[in-house]
């Protein structure tokens, strides 16, 4: 005679081993979306950096700049490009810094649009730093959704994020010249 309290015991048991499993394999394969939502950030704002930096290189050779404003931002610009993995904030900031001091003037950035030659390179450079503020932004939105998934027990417990890094946020100054992103 078969004990069918064992044998539903034992489904029941089997039940929840399954459903464990399934919520567990479903967390690891979302924690590996956003891993990898956060390589495609990453790649986006370094591609966006680079941009804006090309930008300003090709405004500031163009000739419509005095020589010390063009010197200062090709030197800021050509720092940003070569720059190795660990000061990219830093040399980023700086671009950003060197791009509001050359362009503090909104009458000069009229007058730098309007002219055929220079306009399209102004609206380039524009373009940029406001892309370069919204990849920046995203980038941090899903470290932030990241972290706050990696930060649950289940995850830490098990080891769920694997051997991936702990994502970190990039915090630099990416704030624009208000006169350039004057249309």
């Amino acid at each position: 005679m078969i004990d069918w309290t064992w044998v539903l015991g034992i489904a029941g048991l089997l039940l929840v081993v399954l459903l464990v499993g399934t919520w567990l394999s479903w967390t690891a394969q979302r924690l590996n979306r956003l891993h990898h939502r956060l390589e495609m950030a990453r790649g986006s704002l370094d591609t966006q950096l680079l941009r804006r930096s090309g930008a300003a290189v090709e405004l500031a050779t163009s000739g419509a700049l005095d020589p010390a404003r063009s010197l200062l931002l090709v030197d800021t610009a050509h720092a940003a490009r070569s720059v190795e993995d660990g000061d990219v904030e830093a040399v980023e900031s700086d671009l950003s810094q060197a791009l509001r001091a050359v362009f503090p003037d909104a009458e000069e950035v009229r007058e730098l649009r309007a002219s055929p030659e220079t306009g399209p390179l102004v609206a380039e450079l524009a373009g940029a730093c406001r892309k370069v503020e919204l990849a920046r932004r995203f980038h941090n939105d899903v470290v932030t959704s990241t972290r706050a998934l990696r930060s649950r027990r289940r995850v830490r417990w098990l080891h769920l994020e694997g051997r991936a890094a702990e994502p970190v946020t990039v915090d630099l100054d990416d704030a624009p010249p208000p006169a350039l992103l004057e249309d």
